[in-house]
C-alpha cells in the first residue's frame, strides 16, 4: 500500500512541491526581507531562474496538464495552511515572517539595525526621500516592516507614510 502510494506520480509531485515550497520560504527568511520589497533587475532574474530551476524538481518528467495542476494546487494548499498557521499562532508567524526593524529613531540612524537589515544608508535615504521627507533629522521613526517595505513617521508622529516599493505605477496618456 505505502509502496504504491510512493510510486504514484501525483503523490510524488505533491511531496516534491511541498519540499520545494518550504525550502524557498526558509531561504527567503534566511536571506532577508529586504529582497521582498526591492526587486531590482538582478532580483527579478534570480526569481525567474529559481522558478525555472525548481519546476523540474516539483513535477519531474510529468509535463502534463494534470501534473501542473497537482503542483499548483499543492502550492495553493500549502500557502493557505501556512497563512492560517501564522494567523492562528502569532509566534509561528514571527518565526516565518520575522519582526519589524527600527531604522531611524528621533532623527538618528540606528547603524546596528541597518546592518542587521542589510540596508545601506543610501537605500535608507532613498526611502526617506520617497516619503517626502528631506532629511533624517525630520524623521521621528522609520521602520522596515516584515514585508520589506519601509514606513516613515515624521512631524512629531503626525504624518505617516508607507511607501510600497513592490509595484511601480504606470501612468497612461490620460493621466499625464
Amino acid at each position: 500500500m505505502i509502496q504504491e502510494l510512493i510510486s504514484n506520480n501525483y503523490v510524488r509531485i505533491v511531496f516534491s512541491t511541498l519540499i520545494i515550497y518550504l525550502f524557498i520560504v526558509i531561504a527567503i527568511r534566511l536571506f532577508g526581507k529586504k529582497e521582498l520589497a526591492q526587486l531590482s533587475v538582478v532580483d527579478m532574474v534570480f526569481i525567474l531562474l529559481i522558478s525555472n530551476a525548481v519546476q523540474n524538481a516539483m513535477v519531474g518528467s510529468d509535463s502534463t496538464l494534470s501534473g501542473g495542476l497537482v503542483a499548483a494546487t499543492t502550492l495553493f494548499v500549502v500557502n493557505y495552511v501556512l497563512k492560517y498557521l501564522q494567523y492562528k499562532f502569532p509566534k509561528f508567524g514571527k518565526i516565518v515572517e520575522g519582526d519589524a526593524t527600527m531604522l531611524i529613531y528621533k532623527g538618528k540612524i540606528l547603524q546596528s539595525h541597518l546592518k542587521m537589515a542589510k540596508i545601506t544608508e543610501d537605500e535608507l535615504m532613498q526611502a526617506v526621500r520617497e516619503h517626502g521627507v528631506a532629511s533624517v533629522k525630520e524623521v521621528d521613526l522609520a521602520i522596515m516592516e516584515v514585508d520589506g517595505n519601509i514606513s516613515v513617521l515624521s512631524n512629531s508622529y503626525q504624518k505617516k507614510t508607507v511607501k510600497r516599493r513592490k509595484a511601480h505605477k504606470i501612468l497612461n496618456k490620460t493621466e499625464g
